[in-house]
């Protein structure tokens, strides 16, 4: 019952949260695109769409993980899955412990794939599950692959957490290497690091969810829930522009998932061309499907995509390869933090 009660929570202050004075920033603003007044191309040859883990997608966009496990919040995944449906996007379903554990709450998650028979959706579990649990995970909603997410800052205040991390990193190599679909691996708002993200591809991970800090806070939603005292992590973290440059430096061959306080098509784009092959939001969709209905998310979706094809459009990009390779400019305590890590920036503004 807890654990129902919990999902119904993390909802109710998602929404309250969302965009608050205090949101940490993702580190956007310190990222440039330089201008093309010249780009040589119609508006009708822009193709933002792309293939993400063997479907085609209309842009490199995902609904990521919000919800599921509580008979109350069955109608939100199915707005979720028809906006997916209707845009042509991705969409992750929230953790599936709860329908584990007991399946009267299943349906609460099928729903996604019966309202979205053909399009991108992924499972979803802490990276500690076991294998059987995975295998049921994923064929509960017929899913194309599986997030196991990583949240040590939200169990850590979390008042019913967990406390012992031990041993997953291991487990999520057994479940790379036995698993039927292609494994994502994502933090839950914190961030992730080169040595992580070095470390998690020794182990087979090939797909990657920075999720960094600037989006969903879970530290400030379990302290709304009464979580063990957890103000000081309220800015923890690394932002995610941050750990998206972090990961992409590697120059390791990873398929790289931009999460964490995306707020607008400019984001997007920024991510893209800072190497990141899908992006992701969470937040903003949920608020706006609750207060707004399925019709008012639809249309913002549209106007994303909308709006990166026009950035695509300045920048001299007719697709999503072209992009990638457009200069950035890195400035603030970005670029600081990315040359006190060692890491070139001048290379993003000149290729």
């Amino acid at each position: 019952m807890l654990r129902k009660t919990r999902k119904l929570e993390h909802i109710k202050y998602a929404i309250e949260l969302w965009d608050s004075e205090d949101d940490a920033s993702a580190g956007f603003e310190d990222i440039s695109f330089i201008h093309n007044a010249l780009p040589e191309l119609r508006c009708d040859e822009i193709d933002c769409s792309c293939i993400f883990m063997g479907k085609k997608l209309r842009a490199p966009l995902m609904i990521n993980a919000i919800t599921g496990g509580h008979a109350d919040v069955t109608e939100i995944n199915r707005g979720l899955a028809r906006v997916a449906a209707a845009t042509g996007i991705a969409m992750a379903v929230g953790s599936q412990r709860a329908a584990l554990d007991d399946p009267d709450v299943k349906q609460t998650f099928t729903v996604a794939r019966e309202e979205n028979h053909k399009g991108l959706l992924l499972a979803n579990l802490n990276a500690l599950c076991t294998l059987e649990e995975a295998n049921q995970a994923v064929a509960m909603i017929d899913a194309d692959g599986i997030q196991l997410h990583l949240n040590a800052g939200q169990e850590l205040v979390m008042r019913e957490g967990e406390t012992n991390f031990i041993g997953i990193r291991d487990n999520i190599e057994h479940l790379v290497r036995n698993l039927p679909v292609p494994v994502l691996v994502k933090e839950v708002g914190f961030g992730l690091s080169r040595e992580v993200v070095t470390a998690l591809f020794k182990a087979g991970v090939r797909y990657i969810d920075v999720s960094g800090r600037g989006g969903t806070n879970f530290a400030a939603i379990e302290g709304r829930r009464g979580g063990v005292a957890g103000l000081h992590l309220k800015k923890w973290g690394i932002p995610t522009a941050i750990s998206l440059l972090e990961t992409t430096s590697t120059g390791l061959p990873l398929t790289v998932v931009a999460s964490g306080g995306l707020r607008s098509s400019l984001d997007i784009a920024l991510s893209l061309a800072a190497g990141a092959a899908l992006t992701a939001i969470a937040g903003p969709f949920l608020k706006v499907l609750v207060e707004k209905g399925e019709d008012s998310l639809i249309n913002l979706i549209k106007e994303l995509i909308a709006g990166l094809e026009q950035v695509m459009m300045l920048t001299g990009a007719a697709n999503l390869q072209a992009l990638m390779g457009k200069p950035i400019i890195l400035t603030g305590y970005t670029a600081e933090w990315l040359q006190r890590r060692g890491i070139d920036i001048n290379l993003y503004a000149c290729r």
